[in-house]
């Protein structure tokens, strides 16, 4: 892998995993005002952003980086004050997740591209059952219309929106 390549590929991994820093915190919100009947479903989807901010931190590690450390707490897009909006912010973590993880499917090749897909996929499927709607092509299509290539993804920053 060339330096151009793998500054690349690290870039993508650190971006990916300061979302799933944001999605971990996220659902922390999100546990704290679910209602009972989805509570088990938002542990099952805190849990696997935790594995794949775990899985991510050892990527950047063995790519000779040091990983994004996760901010002591993020902003939230709007006020979580129920389950509605609970549900609300959950759908809007995987949809922000899905868009960073699109950029790593792009940046990287091999087992690493497969497994970017996969997670892309993950949180696209999470994303449609949490909000009950689905588009063609998660990561790329809210794109086009959100403006979120200009900065809509987390970030460490204590300020940044999950």
């Amino acid at each position: 892998m060339s330096d151009e390549a793998k500054a690349g590929m690290l870039r993508a991994l650190q971006a990916a995993l300061a979302a799933e820093h944001a999605a971990v915190y996220g659902y922390g919100v999100v546990g704290g005002r679910i209602g009972g009947q989805r509570r088990a479903e938002a542990r099952q989807a805190y849990d696997a952003h935790r594995a794949r901010r775990d899985a991510l931190v050892r990527e950047v590690r063995d790519l000779g980086g040091a990983p994004v450390a996760a901010s002591a707490a993020y902003a939230l897009p709007f006020a979580v004050t129920d389950s509605a909006t609970a549900v609300r912010l959950a759908a809007e973590l995987e949809e922000r997740v899905a868009d960073v993880y699109s950029d790593l499917v792009r940046a990287s090749s091999g087992e690493r591209r497969g497994s970017a897909a996969g997670a892309l996929r993950e949180a696209a499927v999470r994303a449609v059952r949490w909000s009950g709607e689905s588009v063609a092509f998660p990561g790329l299509a809210e794109r086009a219309g959100s403006g979120a290539a200009a900065g809509g993804s987390a970030s460490p920053s204590a300020s940044a929106t999950p």
